[in-house]
Parts: C-alpha cells; structure tokens; sequence
C-alpha cells in the first residue's frame, strides 16, 4: 500500500554556536524564526526552527546549536542527508551570490542539474547549502533583512541523500511512502511526492565507495517528510513495522506528531503531521520571540533558561 505523502515538511541540523546560527539563518538568508525552544530530548540545548511567516511545512530548517556539549564535529558520507537546498527564483542568483560574498561566505556556482541554476555555500559549522533558482515556486516567501520578495528563500527545494545502493532505498520510497521518479541523471536519482516542484523533491545519490557518515556538528540530523494527519501517519506506521523497519511510537513535538525510522540505506527519516502547527502556543505575529517549553518541561523553566545561550536577533 502507497501512503500519503504530501513533500517535505522540514530538514534539521546539529550547528556549533547558537548567536551564529541566528546570524546566518536570519541576518543573512532573510529566513523568519518561528520558534525558539529546546531540543525535546536534551532541554539544555535550543532548537530553532525557521520558515516562512507560519513555518509552513516544506518551508521549515531546524537547528540544535550543540556548541560546548562535547559534541565533535560530523562526517558527511553515506546513511546522510549531504545538502540541503533552498528555493528561490531564478532571477536572483545573481543577488545571492553578492549578498554571499560581501558577508564572507563561501560561494560557488553548481553544475547544472536537472536543468537547474545554484549557488552553493556552507553555513558557519560546514553544513552544505544551496540556493537553486526556479520558475515555478509560487510559494509567498518571508521577506525583511534586506531580502525582498524577488529574491526571497520561498522554502524548501530539496535535499541530497547519499547512499551505497539506491535499490532498498528506492523501493521503499516509491513503494511504501508515495514517491514517484521524476529525473535521473547518472548516479542522481530525484524522487517527488505530493506534487513535482520545489518542496517536493528528494534527490538520492548511490556511491557505492562513499564513506559511512558520522552524525555531529556540520551534519544533517534527519529529514522530515509530511502526511496530512495522525489518521494517515498510524497506518503507514504500521506498514512499516509490518515490513520489519524498525520505528519509533508517535511522539507529540507540540507543533506536529512524529514517527521517525532509517530507510535502507541508513538515512534517518520523519514523518509529521502538518498540524496543530507553530501558531497553537504564541501569536502569528510575534512567533520565535519568546522561550516556548513544551508543557511537560514547563515546571523546569527556572532551571532550564540560565543554561541556555543568551541570543540576540
């Protein structure tokens, strides 16, 4: 049975310092933070979440600053999320890469796939990143920090996935959780659900000889995909575990309901719903301002804050 699958809902990340994470994210890519809280497994780390006005899903990259937790630094390799790309329209590559370059970024322009124009940079802990340019992303971007709506991030792209053998992979993804082939291009595999445009889209790369991924700082922690419902997120739980992968129990993260499960080639995948969304806990206007705990750490507020970073933005 083919699940639901409606794109991606959002990628997240293990970054070094949080005030430069901030920096890069809002400063420079013009991204909206849509909520400040903790790592729900670890209260004494931040998660940021950043998105468009709502943190739509498809448009949302998350976070954890784990600087001085004794984390070391990732491998990128196979089992991995490798890039993670940003949509924005074609025309403003040209903007990107001055606005890169004059904040001192790393910038190169990317060998055209799939008919695409890039700009590729690597954020402040070595995380891989890209800006493709596209026509067809109708998506209302958030603008401020001298991005306007011409050049704005509209969302998510796309993600770079690596693996040893795509088969596995592939199978599970377009036999079990709704994706389609759309393009291939050597060992570059693009597989879409819900729809064939910008947010949709998941790029797998085979390499047989790539080196095992380590997950740390400068790494992608997992890629989150979207169903509609917990209604439609139980039974393809339990397809899942009917076919022996191994996946978690749904677990409530306040603003969506997650399973997470590695697929085949050992990338860490989630599913989350698109609901109650980032709005349920702070007004639409003033999301990301404040410290928002989930209500079982709540108690521990006076004990959790002084042990966070202190950030500005």
């Amino acid at each position: 049975m083919v699940h639901p699958i409606l794109g991606l809902h959002h990628v997240t990340a293990t970054v070094d310092d949080a005030q430069s994470d901030l920096n890069f994210c809002l400063d420079l890519l013009g991204m909206r933070l849509v909520k400040k809280t903790v790592n729900f497994d670890n209260h004494h780390v931040y998660h940021f979440y950043y998105g468009n006005e709502r943190g739509t899903p498809g448009t949302i990259w998350t976070t954890f600053p784990y600087k001085g937790h004794g984390v070391r630094a990732g491998v990128k390799g196979a089992g991995q999320v490798v890039a993670t790309s940003f949509s924005v329209p074609a025309t403003s590559l040209g903007f990107w890469r001055d606005r890169l370059t004059s904040y001192g970024a790393d910038v190169r322009d990317v060998t055209t796939r799939f008919g695409e124009e890039a700009v590729a940079t690597v954020d402040p802990s070595g995380l891989w990143c890209e800006l493709i340019g596209t026509g067809n992303d109708a998506r209302t971007p958030w603008t401020g920090n001298g991005v306007d709506a011409a050049e704005a991030i509209r969302g998510l792209h796309s993600v770079t996935m690596t693996v040893r053998s795509a088969g596995p992979t592939l199978e599970l993804m377009t036999g079990v959780l709704g994706y389609k082939v759309v393009n291939q291009e050597r060992t570059r595999t693009r597989v879409a659900a819900g729809g064939d445009a910008p947010g949709h889209f998941i790029d797998i790369v085979e390499d047989p000889d790539a080196a095992a991924a380590f997950n740390g700082i400068g790494t992608v922690h997992h890629v989150a995909m979207a169903i509609a419902t917990a209604d439609e997120q139980a039974p393809l739980r339990q397809a899942l575990l009917q076919m022996g992968v191994r996946v978690t129990h749904a677990r409530d993260r306040c603003y969506f309901q997650s399973i997470y499960f590695r697929e085949p080639g050992g990338v860490l995948f989630e599913v989350a719903t698109r609901q109650p969304g980032f709005d349920v806990d702070e007004p639409l206007a003033s999301l990301g301002r404040d410290l928002k705990l989930p209500p079982w750490e709540e108690p521990y507020r006076k004990q959790i804050e002084p042990g966070l970073d202190t950030v500005e933005y």
